[in-house]
């Protein structure tokens, strides 16, 4: 009998199968595969239920559970025991009349993980999700088939890697600014006050010490907070879009121009003063928060000098497109602005040998205001190529640097003098050094104006191609027609037409500035592709370019074995009408830059530049590694015949 009521029970099920075949699919399913290590690897399947839907689980509820979800794999030594896999849902036990048996089911959604055993190297897992639902009296079933891409156990690596020293790196910088902004007029003469007012007012040398650690504490929590709140409570890219943005880098010209002004001795910047004022009488009141808001003093009153530094540093750590990246700047920044006074604190007979405060701190700041005046340009640059103007091409942006550490080098021998400075009867050996370096790296520009490649400037000058007269790039040109791509008569490739008027890459290469166009000519000559997510304000795209493209090896393997597409991210170029594009967040995308960073971000789950990405002639990625910026030629050529092979391998 009991044989019998099961037989009727899975007849009731192939029927609800046949009622149920016209409606809709009561269970939808999302697939993916994440490695662990060289040889294991986990697969996560995603199941969202319909309302009044419950799909039972891959294990059983008890020793006569027939009522079952399973998993089938291509091959069946990836899977490791069925009793590992796990399931994180809201699971209920149910009772079947039919067999008064017990099974489990989810309703809502479940997460089932499956662990893999794996080989180290990349490919795809195949197999199908056989399932089980229950919706009311009926008892709905089918099979889902999936296809997911493994990484290889490298991939993952080399990209969490690069990101690791990427984030060191901008610590690094940003701990040297700070103790950089030490030195300034606004900073220095502070120092030996606020140690001895510790260590003076304390009980005992200890207090002392821990008062001054809570102070460095203090300056590198200001300087870090906001920078987390504008994260979380706007996104992670908030920093990266205002960076980028040209109304942003012309604000920031602006901004930059008058801190130098004020620098040069024209006017004092400062923040009002009542915040400043507000801020000492809570630090009079004694204690851990005293202390706090004494250090939020020396922050307000310091603003002048320190402003622009960090306005500098949060607008390049922010084109990263790491989240973390303007987090852990302003931590490495605060931290080289704190840590003299600790330091200070715990050996206070260092004061000593601190030189006095004099003519020497406004010389200082009058060299700033030389380097925020060579910023300037460099924010202005980056609007100039944005809109196309044509103002500030690399020739004149040439002309403008030269002439201001020219006239650097000359405040520093004392041949320039402003109202406020001190007479200079002679000149200092670090005075001497400073203006030698000045001196030294105008000469070194002034090649630059017939078309030197400077590599040690090719991520803050504008890009060559903008050069009216470039002697460099006449051997690119020479002998070469505008499409120097090896295109077969019978199969020829339309040329570039989209926004090659205001796009252009260097090198005498052929590039499409359209994804659809560079496919189509991709599949026209049989070729990969190679993507180039770039920018106007990109320095670490102009650095691969000149220190990695311009290699000969580079550059013979992307003219003759890829169909390049450089997709700009903030080209400002507005899409037609029929291109523009609706997000699934509802965001109505109408610039160029605005749909190849959506691109870029929903299909290859990134968002800083460059990244250069290979994929075969249906759109597929020939590679895992998100390659970025790796200023190493020989790394790069061997990624660039790694793909290669991909794909010839694909097309056998």
């Amino acid at each position: 009998m009991r044989r019998l009521r099961i037989i009727f029970l899975l007849l009731g099920v192939f029927i609800g199968n046949l009622l149920a075949a016209q409606e809709k699919q009561p269970v939808q399913f999302a697939f993916r595969a994440e490695r662990v290590n060289d040889t294991s690897a986990l697969l996560h399947i995603k199941v969202l239920m319909q309302p009044q839907a419950k799909l039972f689980s891959v294990h059983k509820a008890g020793a006569g559970d027939i009522m079952l979800s399973s998993l089938a794999l291509d091959s069946a030594a990836l899977l490791s025991r069925t009793d590992t896999i796990t399931e994180t849902g809201k699971a209920i036990l149910v009772t079947e009349a039919a067999d008064q048996n017990q099974y489990r089911v989810y309703q809502d959604s479940v997460e089932i993980t499956v662990p893999l055993r794996v080989s180290g190297e990349r490919f795809r897992i195949r197999g199908s999700f056989n399932w089980l639902a229950k919706t009311g009296e009926e008892y709905p079933a089918g099979a889902e088939n999936f296809s997911v891409e493994l990484p290889a156990a490298n991939a993952t690596a080399a990209a969490d890697t690069g990101k690791d020293n990427s984030l060191w790196g901008i610590f690094i910088i940003c701990l040297g600014t700070g103790l950089l902004a030490v030195i300034t007029p606004c900073v220095f003469p502070l120092i030996p006050v606020t140690v001895s007012f510790f260590l003076k007012r304390s009980k005992s040398r200890a207090e002392g010490i821990r008062n001054a650690v809570w102070y460095s504490l203090s300056i590198i929590l200001i300087y870090t907070i906001p920078t987390i709140l504008i994260t979380l409570i706007f996104g992670d890219t908030a920093l990266y879009t205002i960076s980028t943005h040209p109304v942003s880098n012309l604000l920031f010209f602006a901004f930059f121009i008058v801190f130098a002004v004020s620098f040069f001795g024209a006017f004092e910047l400062t923040l009002p003063g009542s915040w400043a004022n507000k801020a000492d009488q809570q630090a009079g009141k004694g204690g851990l928060m005293g202390i706090f808001f004494m250090a939020l003093t020396l922050v307000i009153v310091s603003f002048s000098c320190t402003g622009p530094l960090v306005g500098t540093l949060l607008g390049q750590t922010s084109t990263e497109g790491v989240s973390l990246a303007p987090i852990i700047g302003m931590l490495g920044f605060g931290a080289g602005l704190a840590i003299p006074f600790s330091l200070f604190a715990f050996f206070p007979s260092m004061l000593q040998s601190l030189p006095r405060s004099g003519g020497w701190l406004n010389s200082v700041k009058v060299v700033f205001g030389f380097i925020e005046l060579a910023l300037a340009m460099k924010f202005l640059s980056n609007v100039d190529l944005a809109y196309h103007w044509g103002i500030l091409n690399r020739d004149v942006f040439l002309v403008c640097w030269i002439v201001i550490f020219g006239m650097m080098g000359l405040y520093l021998i004392g041949k320039l003098k402003f109202s406020h400075d001190s007479d200079l009867p002679y000149i200092s050996v670090p005075r001497l050094f400073f203006a030698l370096f000045a001196f030294s790296f105008t000469l070194y520009m002034i090649p630059g104006l017939w078309g030197a490649p400077l590599k040690l400037l090719s991520g803050f000058i504008p890009p060559a191609t903008t050069q009216e007269f470039n002697l460099d790039d006449l051997k690119y040109k020479i002998g070469n027609n505008t499409h120097v791509m090896d295109v077969p008569a019978e199969s020829a490739a339309k040329p570039p037409v989209k926004y090659t008027d205001k796009l252009h890459v260097p090198f005498g290469l052929t590039a499409y500035f359209d994804l659809e166009e560079g496919m189509a000519a991709a599949k026209a000559l049989g070729k990969p592709v190679m993507l180039d997510f770039t920018g106007h304000s990109c320095a670490n795209c102009r650095k691969m370019e000149e220190q990695v493209w311009k290699d000969p090896q580079v550059l013979k393997r992307i003219r003759e074995n890829f169909v390049l597409v450089s997709l700009y991210v903030d080209e400002s170029t507005e899409l037609p009408e029929a291109e523009q594009v609706i997000t699934d967040k509802g965001q109505k995308l109408t610039t160029v830059g605005e749909k190849n960073l959506h691109y870029e971000i929903s299909k290859f789950g990134f968002n800083a530049q460059p990244l250069y990405m290979f994929l075969d002639l249906e759109g597929n990625p020939l590679s895992d590694v998100k390659y970025g910026y790796v200023p190493d030629v020989q790394r790069f050529v061997d990624h660039l015949d790694k793909v290669k092979a991909a794909f010839d391998g694909r097309k056998k």
